[in-house]
C-alpha cells in the first residue's frame, strides 16, 4: 500500500542536527495519520507521500519548516521566589510570553539556569533554530479507521488511545501529536 491521505504510517527514525550529531534515535517507531493532520512535520509527510514499506530516506528540515527560529524574546528572567521548590534545571512550566496580546497561547517554559535569586526560563522549543536531519525508514502502511480519521490521529499501539492510561514514560517527541 502506498502512503496517501488517511493512511497510518509507521516509521523508524534517527534524528540528528545538520552536522550529524545524534539528537534522538527512536526506541519505538513514530506512528502518524498521513494527510495534513499535523501529526508530524509537513516536510516529513511531503517526503513520504506516495512511498511504500521499505522506503528509506535522509531528509534535512530547516528551522522554518520544523520548530521555528530561536526567539530571544521568549527567554524570561524571573525572581526565584515566584517558582515552586524544589527547582531544577530542565523543569518545565506553562506560561505566556511577556506582551500585551491577551489571546496569546500558553507556552511551555523550560528552566535553563538558576542563579541566586533569579531563574532563566526559555519558551522556545528545545529544537528551535536547529536544522534537523531525519533518517527515515517506513516499516508499515495501513488504511486508517473511520474513528482515526474522525479524531485526526492514530489510535492503538504507538498512537493515541482515548482510554489508554498506561503511561510508561517513553514519550518520543515526534509521535502522533500536533506540532506547531
Amino acid at each position: 500500500m502506498k502512503i496517501a491521505k488517511n493512511t497510518v504510517v509507521t516509521v523508524r527514525y534517527k534524528l540528528s542536527d545538520a552536522q550529524g550529531n545524534l539528537i534522538e534515535e527512536s526506541s519505538e517507531p513514530m506512528v502518524y495519520l498521513h494527510g495534513g493532520y499535523e501529526n508530524t512535520l509537513p516536510k516529513i509527510e511531503e517526503a513520504l507521500d506516495g512511498k511504500e514499506v521499505g522506503y528509506q530516506t535522509e531528509l534535512q528540515v530547516e528551522p522554518d519548516d520544523a520548530f521555528g527560529e530561536y526567539d530571544s524574546n521568549l527567554v524570561k528572567i524571573e525572581p526565584r521566589n515566584r517558582l515552586p521548590t524544589p527547582l531544577e534545571v530542565g523543569m518545565q512550566f506553562e506560561g505566556t510570553p511577556d506582551n500585551e496580546d491577551e489571546e496569546e497561547q500558553a507556552l511551555i517554559f523550560t528552566v535553563t539556569d538558576i542563579a541566586d535569586d533569579k531563574v532563566v526560563l526559555d519558551g522556545n522549543h528545545p529544537l528551535a533554530g536547529i536544522a534537523l536531519r531525519f533518517d527515515l525508514s517506513v516499516t508499515e502502511v495501513r488504511a486508517a479507521s473511520e474513528e482515526e480519521i474522525a479524531h485526526q490521529h492514530v489510535h492503538g499501539a504507538h498512537g493515541h488511545g482515548h482510554d489508554d492510561h498506561d503511561d510508561d514514560g517513553a514519550d518520543d517527541h515526534f509521535r502522533s501529536h500536533p506540532i506547531h
